[in-house]
């Protein structure tokens, strides 16, 4: 895949975020305006829960409205992750990216995390949920694995790797545990998201590479494979329309 042809499927792909802690709504106006390009949409606008509503009213029924839910510390916090899925349901949201606790599961408490994970995939059905595994924290293939696993296991459509808030985020050799993972599953829907630090076409074209190599080429649409990200999307512009990218507006 060339780089022009690798712009277009990151574009298509992009959930485009915002989550800095100053965020308001003049904001999140210019992030739903950004995410309808002369080139197409987005596949996401990621926000706090609070914009949630803003952002729908604001886009398309094409383009999805995702929010983050027991964000960005992962708490073995049950209660507020399931308030964050009922205000994000309430507001008219479609996605939920929720922090699967990994500290805990760093402490060897699977078996919370299950239960964690299964009671927020109930609450928040119908919706789309992401679960974030927070990789770089993980570090050791063997806890990206099992964390990976309990994910699918308790029915999470994507499987994402990082919050884009801790000194490691998105990484190929993480990526490539994960996306093995989700092969081995089994599982015909079950999506990856790259999260965190991608910011210029060719380093989604590595991410773009390796869900074909592990899924199929099949598997890169925005059903199974994300980038969750802000200052991507000057890249893949820039890319697109042969000029030089524009500087990034968030360090997400």
């Amino acid at each position: 895949m060339d780089l022009h042809a690798a712009a277009r499927q990151a574009l298509a792909c992009l959930d485009l975020t915002s989550l800095n802690e100053a965020d308001n709504a003049d904001d999140i106006e210019a992030l739903c305006s950004r995410a309808q390009t002369e080139f197409g949409p987005v596949a996401a606008v990621c926000v706090w829960p609070r914009f949630v509503a803003q952002a729908r009213a604001l886009l398309p029924a094409t383009i999805k409205v995702a929010a983050v839910a027991n964000f960005p510390d992962g708490a073995l916090d049950l209660a507020r992750a399931l308030a964050d899925v009922e205000a994000i349901a309430a507001a008219g949201g479609d996605e939920v990216d929720v922090v699967l606790p990994y500290r805990a599961l760093m402490a060897g408490q699977a078996a919370e995390v299950a239960e964690f994970l299964a009671e927020v995939r109930h609450a928040s059905r119908p919706l789309t949920l992401k679960v974030i595994i927070e990789s770089g924290e993980l570090r050791t293939g063997e806890l990206i694995a099992e964390a990976t696993r309990l994910a699918l296991m308790a029915g999470a459509d994507f499987v994402k790797t990082s919050t884009g808030k801790s000194p490691v985020s998105a990484t190929p050799q993480a990526a490539a545990v994960m996306l093995g993972e989700i092969a081995a599953s089994g599982l015909p829907h079950a999506g990856f998201k790259a999260s965190g630090g991608i910011r210029t076409v060719a380093e989604a074209q590595v991410y773009l590479q390796l869900a074909a190599d592990k899924l199929g080429t099949a598997a890169l649409t925005p059903q199974r494979l994300r980038f969750g990200a802000s200052g991507l999307l000057n890249d893949v512009l820039a890319t697109l329309s042969g000029q030089a990218p524009a500087p990034a507006t968030s360090a997400y």
